[in-house]
């Protein structure tokens, strides 16, 4: 249970101010709350924490278990580094209404996103895919459905402050994962 609640308030802060609820949020505020949009959304939510819970039980079958906490912690820096780093535009554009090509550009925030990292490396790490992919599904869901109810939240400095201050920790907190497997720390 450790890797489900874990990875649940990982991925929800994580996953604040980041490209995919941006873009739920601006398209919520520009085209009205479509419940298509919000549908598209919690899709591609389940289907890339799906992926990543998929990807961690690959790499878990592979890697004994002291590389796994190492690749965990790069999995987590990893996280930290996009979530520091990659700022999402404000108001992305876009220039049609199709639900296909939002599912496209959700899909495709979503599999390089610090949230879905987090899934992969806490399935990895705590040997429990299935739970951290759970997680990462609800947690998408929830940060999706929150940018579609109250997207004029999300252009606020707090939101992106946040996102800022939870990169550092997680830099932080591989960093020192990392090392203390080496022993260092």
């Amino acid at each position: 249970m450790p890797a489900f609640y874990l990875t649940l308030i990982a991925v929800l802060l994580a996953g604040i101010g980041a490209r995919d609820q941006i873009t739920v949020a601006s398209l919520s505020i520009r085209q009205g709350q479509r419940p298509g949009a919000l549908i598209v959304a919690l899709l591609s939510a389940i289907a890339t924490a799906g992926f990543a819970a998929w990807a961690a039980g690959i790499v878990l079958a592979e890697l004994p278990p002291p590389a796994r906490t190492i690749f965990a912690a790069i999995a987590l820096g990893m996280a930290g580094v996009e979530s520091l780093l990659l700022v999402p535009r404000r108001n992305p554009r876009e220039p049609t209404n199709s639900l296909g090509a939002l599912l496209l550009v959700l899909v495709m925030h979503q599999v390089t996103d610090a949230a879905r990292f987090l899934v992969f490396g806490m399935g990895v790490g705590f040997a429990a895919p299935i739970a951290s992919g759970v997680a990462g599904a609800l947690g998408g869901c929830v940060l999706v459905a929150f940018a579609w109810f109250w997207p004029h939240l999300l252009d606020t400095a707090a939101a992106r402050w946040t996102r800022r201050i939870v990169g550092a920790l997680l830099t932080v907190v591989a960093l020192t994962m990392f090392l203390s497997e080496f022993g260092i720390l």
